[in-house]
């Protein structure tokens, strides 16, 4: 069984916004992610990828790519990576994350960033493993 990754499209929303409540362990508002699923994969800057095989979505990976004056140029960020759990140890992340490398590569991005919380420590290692270099904290302030 081939697993292949291609651009998400609209009608893949169903999918990823099932990925998307899982990776998150929280049920959102269904109309209001669609609008936001719409608008983000018709935005140029935005990547966003879907694993399938079999005809089936088992994974998914949004990227949005800024201008960044102090990078002075393009950075890209993960911001969402998630295969389903049968689906984990098999290469499926690699294979999203090989993409968007290239994708990102030929747009002339200077750095690929990946996000994560420090509880998901297989997250992580994987992100590790692909070369991710542990380098930065990301501080949040959340508006009450």
């Amino acid at each position: 069984m081939a697993t292949s990754i291609r651009k998400a499209e609209s009608s893949d929303f169903e999918s990823v916004y099932q990925f998307v409540c899982q990776l998150q362990n929280k049920v959102f508002v269904k109309q209001q992610l669609k609008l936001l699923y719409e608008e983000n994969i018709a935005k140029k800057d935005n990547i966003y990828l879907v694993a399938v095989q079999d005809d089936l979505l088992i994974g998914y990976l949004s990227c949005h790519i800024q201008l960044l004056l102090h990078h002075a140029g393009k950075v890209a960020e993960i911001q969402e990576m998630f295969v389903l759990t049968p689906y984990r140890n098999q290469g499926v992340g690699k294979l999203l994350i090989d993409e968007i490398k290239r994708i990102t590569k030929n747009q002339g991005v200077l750095q690929l960033e990946a996000t994560t919380r420090v509880v998901r420590e297989k997250a992580i290692a994987f992100y590790k493993r692909e070369s991710f270099e542990d380098s930065h904290k990301k501080l949040v302030y959340y508006f009450q």
